[in-house]
């Protein structure tokens, strides 16, 4: 099954946990801290692989989780760092943020990668936290959470050469005939409803991937019929052999066709209506095609090269090939329209809001929102009072105990913050 997008969960490892420990050796039992810092958590990280073609392993693991840093430990040994947890796709995988939409990264070619989950950092141990006035101090950090998220991933097949057309034109009967794949061939229309690819050996040592993609009807622009499953396979193509059927099956009109498909494209991508393109005029073994040939080239002008051809009988397919090669010559080698957006993965930072915290009331409990007071709460560890100070002193000095005052909150109201709930004291 051939399967161009999916939604898959990514997390990022979270850190270890810092320590807090004291050197306990002999004749010094009252040693200064020797607690350790946490690991780092695992990146999740993306990574082309040039042999997939296809997305259909998201089907069944869409959840995709890092593993945790180690743990500080006593003597001052920091946990380990966890390595990367690699996720394999196909080339041309455009990477997008479900939430706000924004891209990720669009891998291209085999090897390209992308982290999409950082790893959370790893706590601090006890030893950190020593100074002059507190040479021994209990206070220790939970790692630092590691980035979670929704992605989107959309495959846009990498082809040199794409096919368009109506349905039924004779696309992957051409494909069949230049390549050695084998496409679904039936008598009726979508017989094609997943792209196929396939190597074109032109015969003179050139070669080119060609890609025959479901047949377009009017309104795939605004996702009509199978339209932006099969649009988005178009933009990476660097020239367009759009198939006529120049005999009219069905009571078509040739010229009406070609008119509309090329419609098509532009409303979807203004880009596509200007990529090289070469008509190959299909079917010309049948009645009424040499008729409409004609009508057809006094029509669409010289600018629009037509190769007249029968998949059937392979009359003119050899010389198809041959323009469609001398094309690809001319185009510069790293040119694709698409791809020139994005040459390489993106890397998007977070900006840190105006606002650092909100303070809203949910019935009698006040709530502080925000993701630095929440990351916090999460890497304060509340087993120790000195550790309990600390994160109260923070608070205070990001102006949250002004900011409850003002929202109304008094001595022995309930405060939440995440998934804790604590007691508000002046």
């Amino acid at each position: 099954m051939f399967v161009d997008k999916v939604k898959i969960y990514v997390k990022g490892g979270d850190g270890g946990n810092g320590m807090v420990a004291f050197r306990r050796e002999k004749y010094e039992p009252n040693g200064g801290p020797a607690g350790g810092d946490g690991g780092r958590g695992g990146d999740v990280v993306f990574r082309v692989e040039e042999g997939l073609r296809t997305l259909m392993d998201f089907r069944y693991q869409k959840h995709f989780k890092a593993q945790r840093g180690e743990h500080g430990r006593s003597k001052n040994q920091h946990g380990k760092s966890m390595e990367p947890m690699i996720i394999r796709v196909p080339p041309g995988t455009v990477v997008t943020d479900a939430d706000s939409g924004e891209r990720i990264a669009d891998l291209i070619r085999h090897g390209d990668e992308a982290t999409v989950a950082r790893g959370g950092r790893g706590g601090r141990g006890n030893v950190r936290f020593a100074t002059a006035k507190n040479p021994a101090p209990y206070i220790a950090e939970n790692g630092e959470p590691g980035v979670e998220r929704w992605v989107e991933l959309e495959l846009k097949l990498l082809a040199d050469v794409g096919l368009v057309g109506y349905p039924s034109v004779g696309k992957s009967t051409l494909l069949s005939v230049v390549t050695a794949a084998k496409p679904k061939i039936g008598a009726y229309h979508f017989t094609t409803i997943a792209p196929n690819l396939g190597v074109v050996e032109v015969g003179d040592g050139r070669s080119f991937v060609m890609a025959d993609l479901p047949g377009l009807i009017e309104g795939a622009h605004e996702g009509v019929g199978l339209g932006h499953q099969f649009l988005r396979h178009v933009e990476r193509t660097k020239v367009l052999v759009h198939v006529v059927d120049m005999a009219g099956s069905e009571g078509r009109d040739p010229y009406e066709d070609w008119k509309q498909i090329n419609e098509e494209l532009k409303q979807y991508r203004e880009s596509l209506s200007k990529r090289p393109q070469i008509v190959a005029a299909n079917k010309m073994d049948l009645p009424e095609a040499e008729v409409n040939l004609e009508i057809f080239r006094e029509t669409v002008g010289e600018q629009v090269p037509v190769y007249p051809i029968s998949s059937a009988t392979g009359q003119g397919v050899r010389e198809l090939l041959f323009a469609v090669a001398d094309q690809l010559d001319q185009m510069p080698v790293e040119t694709d329209p698409e791809m020139e957006e994005v040459a390489e993965p993106k890397v998007y930072r977070m900006e840190e809001p105006e606002v650092p915290f909100l303070v809203k009331k949910d019935n009698e409990v006040f709530v502080v929102e925000g993701a630095r007071v929440e990351k916090l709460v999460k890497m304060t560890n509340f087993n120790y009072d000195e550790s309990v100070r600390r994160f109260a002193h923070i608070l205070k000095e990001m102006g949250v105990d002004d900011a409850l005052r003002a929202r109304g909150a008094q001595e022995g109201d309930t405060v939440r913050i995440g998934t804790m709930e604590f007691d508000f004291t002046f």
